[in-house]
C-alpha cells in the first residue's frame, strides 16, 4: 500500500529487486505457502522491508517483487521503525462494519482507488521462525493488512474498485503507458 505522505528515501540504499507494477503477471498469481523457515526467508524479509522503505510504502507483499510466496511486510503508519513481517497470513475474521477510502498501491503507481474494506480484522500468521500467532487490527492498519493479503491472492486495488472507478483507472494507466511508450 502506498503512503500518502512522501518522505525522503533512506540514504545509502543499495539496488534491490525490481518492484513489479500493473501488467506484470506475477501480480495476478496466487502466492504459495511458505514451508521452509530459514536464513533465505529472513533475507527475503529484509529485502522486502528495504524495497518498501525505498518506494515509500507502508506495506509490501512478496509478489510485488516477483516472489510468489505468502509473506507480507508493513510498518506502523505513524512510526516507520515499527516494522512487521507476517508469513502465511490469512484473515480469520472481519467486522461487518465496512468503510470506503482511497487507497494507493506501489504496484499501481500514481493512482488512488476508492476501496471498501472491513474496519476490523483478525489475522492468523507465522513469524520468521514459523511460530504461529494471531493479531487484531482496526482502522488504517486493518486496511493495510487486507490490501497486502489481497496481493497474495493475485488481487489489486483496481480489482476491488467499482466498475466506473475501474474503467477510469485503467484508462489512466493506458494513457500513461502510451505517453511513455511502454
Amino acid at each position: 500500500m502506498a503512503r500518502k505522505d512522501k518522505q525522503k528515501p533512506r540514504r545509502g540504499a543499495v539496488p534491490l529487486e525490481r518492484l513489479r507494477t500493473f501488467g506484470d503477471p506475477a501480480l495476478k498469481q496466487q502466492a504459495n505457502p511458505v514451508t521452509v523457515f530459514d536464513s533465505r526467508l529472513v533475507k527475503l524479509a529484509e529485502t522486502m522491508l528495504a524495497v518498501m522503505h525505498r518506494e515509500e510504502g507502508v506495506g509490501l507483499a512478496a509478489p510485488q517483487i516477483g516472489v510468489l510466496s505468502r509473506m507480507i511486510v508493513w510498518h506502523h503508519p505513524e512510526d516507520e521503525n515499527e516494522e512487521y513481517v507476517f508469513v502465511n497470513p490469512r484473515i480469520v475474521s472481519m467486522s461487518e462494519e465496512r468503510s470506503l477510502a482511497g487507497e494507493g498501491c506501489l504496484s499501481v503507481p500514481g493512482c488512488t482507488v476508492e476501496v471498501e474494506r472491513a474496519n476490523e480484522v483478525r489475522i492468523a500468521a507465522q513469524n520468521l521462525e514459523g511460530v504461529e500467532f494471531e493479531a487484531d487490527a482496526a482502522g488504517l492498519i486493518a486496511r493495510i493488512l487486507q490490501h497486502e493479503i489481497d496481493h497474495l491472492d493475485g488481487r489489486l486495488i483496481v480489482d476491488r474498485a467499482a466498475p466506473e472507478e475501474r474503467r477510469r483507472v485503467l484508462k489512466e494507466l493506458r494513457e500513461r503507458a502510451i505517453e511513455s511508450g511502454t
